[in-house]
């Protein structure tokens, strides 16, 4: 087993790779009774088409997000009240890159982690309990799509992005959940949810040793075929389309302002980038920036504004959202700043607070168990280590931070979403 330390942030990692292709990653914490446990697969909403021994597959949007929903039935009932009645607290989640179950448990965490290995890995799915599931998604479908900040959201992708998968909603649409049927999901379940393609992530009171050899006794023996990816053609550095507007029921007019930038490929460059990425937006829209205080002080944005550096496997982009009487006005001046950026550079005493500040918010966030499993387990599918960040972060300079500003916030890569109330609503 190898032992990663990381000096800067006084935190031990332990990693071994088991026979199977399962990678485990364990945080001791022997000062602390509560256990996390996270146990993820490289599956997401995105991942709509794949190869898988030697046959190409096109799955319907949501398919990841319904066999989420679905893994916690087995034969004997429900994994989940099997947990909760363990003393547990579990749930789990789909993003657009990956599909995480997870709990914590102060009491029988062997017994509960044993329970999570087991439900994960092996699916149980009759055509009557995916059909009424089929009920309760749609449900939930409607509630996302009345949202107008999620509406917002999405319509944002769907103008920064042509043809990535991202552009789709992780839970997919009425229509498309109506083609899932129970073959869909044990497909998918065997594309993706093998061992190899899979991390298993702990923090607590636990001996690193002990749950290798718990994920050897409850997991398949051998690793199996992983599926292959295909996002289609790589995008263009233009937006789709700069403006898409809605109308919905809102008080005043919702925005989501975003600027597309350049994917980076998996390992460390990913994650310089989005460190990059996060203090150049710190610089440009945090609140210690001219912008900001100029912005709110003319009334153009309100304590709902915020903003974030994302990415997934072939995409990347900034964004700012919150509400504005004048949403244009705000993408002008965010335009304005960043061209006068580009010809001034960013202040060198501002560039030192902000890079204080977002460092020692990082490190605070790792007091988290959640927060160290579930950012070590993406960081891992991305290729690098989590905590890797510490290094690197004070090597990152003011230059690159502008070099990103200059080469991402321009006219051809911004677009506007903006959510405005229906016709004559007061």
């Amino acid at each position: 087993m190898e032992k990663l330390q990381f000096a800067r942030v006084g935190e031990t990692m332990y990693h071994e790779k088991l026979e199977n292709g399962l990678n485990v990653f364990v945080f001791p914490k022997p000062e602390f009774q509560k256990g996390y446990a996270f146990f993820a697969a490289n599956y997401g909403g995105m991942d709509m088409r794949f190869c898988l021994n030697g046959a190409w597959h096109d799955t319907p949007a949501g398919v990841a997000h319904y066999l989420e929903h679905k893994m916690f039935d087995t034969q004997e009932g429900n994994a989940l009240q099997d947990l909760a009645a363990n003393g547990a607290s579990p749930n789990a989640f789909t993003s657009n890159d990956i599909t995480g179950y997870y709990f914590d448990s102060t009491e029988k965490f062997e017994e509960n982690l044993r329970i999570l290995l087991s439900f994960v890995s092996v699916p149980w799915f009759t055509q009557e309990s995916v059909d009424k599931e089929r009920g309760i998604i749609g449900q939930e479908i409607g509630m996302i799509e009345d949202d107008p900040h999620w509406k917002c959201y999405m319509n944002l992708m769907k103008a920064l992005f042509q043809r990535h998968p991202i552009r789709v909603s992780v839970a997919g649409s009425v229509e498309s959940i109506a083609e899932i049927t129970p073959e869909t999901l044990y497909a998918c379940h065997k594309a993706f949810y093998d061992p190899a393609n899979m991390v298993l992530c702990v923090a607590g009171p636990v001996d690193p040793e002990h749950i290798c050899d718990v994920a050897r006794d409850i997991l398949p023996k051998e690793a199996g075929p992983i599926a292959a990816k295909d996002y289609g053609e790589k995008e263009q550095p233009r937006a789709a389309q700069s403006y898409i507007e809605e109308r919905m029921e809102v008080s005043a007019p919702i925005f989501q302002l975003g600027w597309k930038g350049d994917a980076q490929i998996n390992g460390e460059d990913r994650l310089r980038q989005e460190l990059v990425g996060g203090l150049a937006l710190e610089v440009l829209l945090g609140n210690s920036s001219p912008l900001y205080a100029k912005l709110y002080r003319e009334g153009l944005i309100n304590q709902e504004f915020g903003y974030s550096y994302e990415s997934s496997f072939g995409c990347a982009f900034l964004a700012a959202d919150g509400e504005s009487k004048a949403p244009e006005a705000v993408c002008a001046a965010v335009a304005a700043e960043a061209a006068r950026i580009g010809r001034e550079g960013v202040d060198p005493a501002l560039w030192e607070r902000v890079k204080k500040g977002v460092y020692g918010n990082r490190v605070r966030g790792l007091n988290s168990f959640e927060n160290l499993c579930v950012s070590q387990a993406q960081a891992f599918f991305a290729g690098y280590d989590s905590l890797r960040f510490a290094e690197l972060f004070g090597s990152i300079t003011k230059e690159e931070a502008e070099k990103l500003i200059a080469g991402w916030v321009t006219g051809e890569r911004t677009a506007l979403s903006v959510v405005r109330a229906k016709e004559g609503a007061q």
